[in-house]
């Protein structure tokens, strides 16, 4: 399978129906929470997309700063109603000076990136001292989860395993850029399962809802879905019921710095 891009201009537009279906309340908890405990006056988020993690640190921090390399994205940030102040750029050359935020964080982005190590050094580089990196997402090397798209959809657990740097290794770059302490909690369950046909109705299974499915090929997206369909009508003959197990965990790596 092409491991490719995904276009998020082309994304921007529908992008949030995923928090319509799963609004991942634990990680904004956490971050809410993260940001609390640093008293933080001024807050990054690289791979800000849509803004929708700035926005619920709303009322928390007075100063929210996104960063993305996708202008449609940062143009669907601009409509949320908090004040965010968002640049265009690149996670591994953060366009902003030595020791000026109090935070900075990515959620389900650092696969994203084309340098992730640098991205944490530029991190540390723009934290004052004291402040923290959160790392927020899923880590399949983990081999725990069970996702029914690795299934049905061939050749993208094996490009997630290519493209997800492990938890093991991002806690590596964090010492290596001078965190003095690292801690690693689970912040989020996800617990869906389909049942039978209810799944051709899951946005997340919809071509843009998800990189892993965005970047199949419209083919191979097409079988994907035609060995779903397959799948319901041979259990549907047998009186069966299909399920279709939607069960990851998101973790959030915090270094200090």
């Amino acid at each position: 399978m092409p491991e490719g891009r995904v276009d998020y201009d082309r994304v921007a537009p529908t992008y949030n129906r995923r928090f319509d279906a799963n609004g991942q309340r634990g990680v904004t908890t956490a971050l809410r929470e993260l940001a609390q405990a640093l008293d933080a006056e001024s807050v990054l988020e690289v791979g800000c997309g849509t803004g929708y993690w700035l926005s619920g640190l709303k009322g928390v921090v007075d100063q929210l700063y996104g960063l993305d390399l996708s202008q449609g994205m940062l143009q669907q940030a601009q409509t949320r109603g908090a004040p965010l102040y968002l640049t265009r750029g690149r996670a591994g050359q953060v366009p902003f000076p030595d020791d000026v935020f109090d935070l900075v964080f990515c959620v389900n982005a650092v696969h994203h990136f084309d340098q992730p190590c640098a991205f944490v050094g530029e991190a540390a580089r723009v934290l004052r001292p004291g402040g923290a990196l959160a790392v927020v997402g899923m880590d399949p090397h983990n081999g725990r989860d069970r996702w029914y798209v690795y299934r049905y959809f061939p050749g993208t657990r094996a490009t997630d395993l290519r493209r997800f740097p492990s938890w093991g290794t991002i806690l590596d770059w964090m010492v290596s850029a001078g965190a003095d302490r690292v801690r690693c909690r689970v912040v989020e369950r996800i617990q869906d399962i389909k049942v039978g046909r209810a799944v051709l109705a899951d946005p997340f299974l919809e071509k843009n809802a998800a990189s892993q499915l965005a970047l199949l090929s419209d083919e191979a997206y097409a079988d994907g879905i035609r060995r779903i369909e397959t799948a319901l009508a041979r259990a549907e003959e047998q009186g069966e019921a299909l399920l279709f197990p939607s069960e990851i965990t998101l973790g959030m790596l915090v270094g200090w710095f």
